[in-house]
C-alpha cells in the first residue's frame, strides 16, 4: 500500500465522513469505522477518491476494537494514523436526572472506545513494539472547557477526560515516534444534536456564538488533516478549538 492508512472512528456520519473525505483528498487510504448504520457508511466509502473500507466495531468492547485493528492489519498492513471521532450525545439533563445505564453508554463511547483504540494504535505505530511512529487526533468538544451545565454534563466530562488522555498520551509515546493532539469543536453543524433529542439547538444558541454562526464538518476536518500531517511535525500534546470564538 503505497498511501498512508487513517482509522477514522464514527466516520459514517458528521464529523468523522468530513474527516473522510479530507484524508483521502489528502493522499490516506482511509478506513471508516462505524458502529451500525452500513447505509451511511458505503455512502461514505463511495464518496472517497481513493482507496478505503468500512469496518463495523463497537468502540465500547474491547473485543471489537481489537478486532476491527486486527483487520486493518489484514486488509492494510500498516496503520500510520488515527482519528478517534465517534462518539455519543444523550438528551439534554441535568446530573440529578441522569441514571447509571446512560452515564455507562456515555463513558464507554466517548471515554473506553478511544482508549482501547489509542492502545491499539500505539502498539502498531510506537517504535518500542517496531512500528513506524505515527499520529492520533481525538475528536474533543468545547464542551469540556464549557461544561455543558444543566444539558450535557456526563458528555463535557467525558471529553475532559479525553482531553487528559491526549496530554498523557502525548508524553508518553513522544518519544516513540507518535504525535497526539486533540481538536475541540463547538457547534458544529452535524446530527448529533437531532441524536441528543434537540434538533433545533443549533439555530436556539447561534446567537450565542462570537462568530455569529454554526460551525462545518469540513472547518473541523481541515484541523484534523492538518494535525495528521508533517505540517504539524513539531506538534503534539495540543489542541485546537474550532468554536467560534467560545
Amino acid at each position: 500500500m503505497d498511501r498512508p492508512v487513517v482509522l477514522v472512528t464514527g466516520g459514517s456520519r458528521g464529523i468523522g465522513a468530513a474527516v473522510a473525505r479530507l484524508a483521502s483528498r489528502a493522499g490516506y487510504a482511509v478506513v471508516i469505522g462505524y458502529h451500525s448504520d452500513d447505509a451511511a457508511a458505503e455512502k461514505v466509502l463511495a464518496e472517497l477518491d481513493g482507496p478505503g473500507t468500512t469496518i463495523r466495531a463497537d468502540v465500547g468492547s474491547e473485543a471489537a476494537v481489537e478486532q476491527m485493528f486486527t483487520e486493518v492489519d489484514r486488509r492494510f498492513g500498516r496503520l500510520e494514523a488515527l482519528v478517534n471521532n465517534a462518539g455519543v450525545l444523550e438528551g439534554g439533563s441535568r446530573v440529578d436526572q441522569i441514571d447509571e445505564r446512560r452515564l455507562r453508554r456515555v463513558l464507554d463511547a466517548n471515554v473506553v472506545g478511544p482508549f482501547l483504540c489509542a492502545r491499539e494504535a500505539v502498539r502498531r505505530m510506537s517504535t518500542a513494539h517496531g512500528g513506524h511512529g505515527g499520529a492520533i487526533v481525538n475528536v474533543s468538544s468545547a464542551a469540556s472547557r464549557l461544561g455543558s451545565a444543566g444539558e450535557y454534563v456526563d458528555y463535557a466530562a467525558t471529553k475532559g477526560a479525553l482531553d487528559t488522555l491526549t496530554i498523557g498520551l502525548s508524553l508518553e509515546v513522544a518519544g516513540e515516534g507518535i504525535r497526539v493532539n486533540a481538536v475541540r469543536p463547538g457547534f458544529i453543524r452535524t446530527g448529533i444534536h437531532a441524536r441528543g433529542g434537540d434538533p433545533e439547538r443549533l439555530t436556539r444558541l447561534a446567537s450565542a456564538i462570537p462568530l455569529g454562526r454554526p460551525g462545518e464538518p469540513e472547518e473541523v476536518a481541515e484541523a484534523v488533516l492538518w494535525l495528521l500531517s508533517d505540517k504539524a511535525s513539531y506538534v503534539t500534546g495540543a489542541f485546537i478549538d474550532i468554536a467560534g470564538g467560545r
